[in-house]
């Protein structure tokens, strides 16, 4: 059975993903991009069902992305040290309270933007992604489905080179061991890729056409995705959180 967040039309889930990145991007304060990610941490991998240990796992490169910001505002912040603002020294860097809460504010702006994206990867069907923006945001459905005829094949790029591979081991190639002959084997399964996508594309071009796909008339839709109240309801509600986020702030910065 599916869990809530997985059956929210994927554009509404979009657009409210998109409004937090832009609201937090203006704000500056440490404090409410802090409250939104540990509100988005504590609740999401919950209702989503995604289990913990995946969360955290790609969560790492983000923690050391941030950790980065947060190293580097520190550091090699415009503010200049006084004796009010003066934390530590670090070798020929004198630390300030100033930057810090400049870096911290950056760090966890890049994990709220992680959370989001995680979100959205993990309980987002990309196929109807892609529905949702031709029904609902009236994206050209030419430029859609091939996107979506995309998709389907690059599953068939490991395939692909598998087949290669054993082509070449048949005629006698030489074995891949090293990393100058790995590179060497990229070369020459370049030619061929290249010559299987081009057959893929017309095919799949030919295809597309042939089922009416060149924009000339108004589609009907096997499936049809519709906004329901439901997706309102987590429209508005990842805005409230935001608010409340910010709210909270205010009782620090106060």
């Amino acid at each position: 059975m599916k869990q809530p967040l997985h059956l929210i039309n994927p554009a509404v889930k979009a657009g409210a993903v998109f409004c937090c990145v832009v609201m937090l991007s203006f704000i500056y304060n440490p404090y409410t991009p802090a409250c939104f990610y540990i509100m988005i941490v504590a609740g999401v991998p919950f209702a989503a069902r995604i289990p913990l240990k995946k969360w955290l796992l790609f969560t790492i490169p983000f923690l050391i992305l941030a950790f980065g910001c947060v190293w580097t505002a520190a550091v090699f912040g415009k503010i200049p040290t006084t004796a009010d603002n003066f934390l530590f020294q670090a070798g020929p860097f004198s630390i300030n309270s100033e930057n810090v809460a400049v870096g911290i504010s950056l760090g966890f702006r890049i994990l709220c933007f992680s959370a989001l994206s995680m979100m959205f990867v993990f309980t987002t069907d990309p196929i109807l992604f892609m529905l949702s923006l031709v029904q609902q945001c009236k994206l050209s459905p030419k430029l859609a489905y091939g996107v979506i005829a995309g998709f389907r094949f690059l599953p068939l790029l490991k395939e692909e080179v598998q087949l290669i591979q054993q082509a070449h081991k048949i005629r006698g190639g030489a074995a891949e061991n090293g990393l100058k002959e790995k590179i060497n084997a990229l070369k020459r399964y370049t030619i061929p890729l290249l010559a299987s996508a081009i057959r893929k594309a017309e095919r799949t071009a030919l295809a597309m056409e042939s089922k009416g796909f060149t924009g000339s008339r108004n589609r009907t839709y096997y499936r049809s995705l519709t906004v329901s109240p439901r997706d309102w309801l987590f429209f508005f509600l990842i805005l409230l959180l935001f608010a409340g986020s910010f709210l909270v702030s205010l009782c620090f910065t106060s």
